[in-house]
């Protein structure tokens, strides 16, 4: 089963790139922004259920097809070359085996547990 999540993502971060490109979009601001939902763990500095939460909220499909939903609506370049930043970024952690965060711990996440306890 991990493999096949793996592929999947590994597709829809293909698909984010090449949409990108298809988009002209800056890879300047690529560089820049495809970090930044890392920022969320900062949520953990109050604890690991506000920090699964901003982690959470940060790396869900649910945000970045609403990013593209609301570029592709308002006819902003800038909001979906956002979402298809996101995208790649959260298919590149899944690709990875990072996962949704548990609240009991940063390592317990929906694909399994990572890091050296794993």
């Amino acid at each position: 089963m991990k493999l096949f999540l793996k592929l999947e993502n590994a597709a829809l971060l293909i698909l984010a790139l090449v949409a990108y490109h298809q988009l002209s979009g800056n890879w300047w601001l690529f560089a820049v922004l495809i970090l930044a939902p890392d920022l969320a763990m900062l949520g953990y500095l109050a604890g690991p259920r506000p920090g699964a939460w901003c982690y959470n909220a940060a790396h869900t499909w649910i945000t970045a097809v609403a990013v593209l939903l609301a570029g592709w609506w308002l006819e902003s370049e800038l909001a979906v070359s956002v979402g298809l930043i996101l995208a790649a970024h959260i298919a590149a952690d899944r690709v990875m085996g990072y996962g949704l965060k548990h609240e009991t711990s940063f390592a317990d996440t929906h694909l399994g547990r990572i890091g050296r306890n794993s």
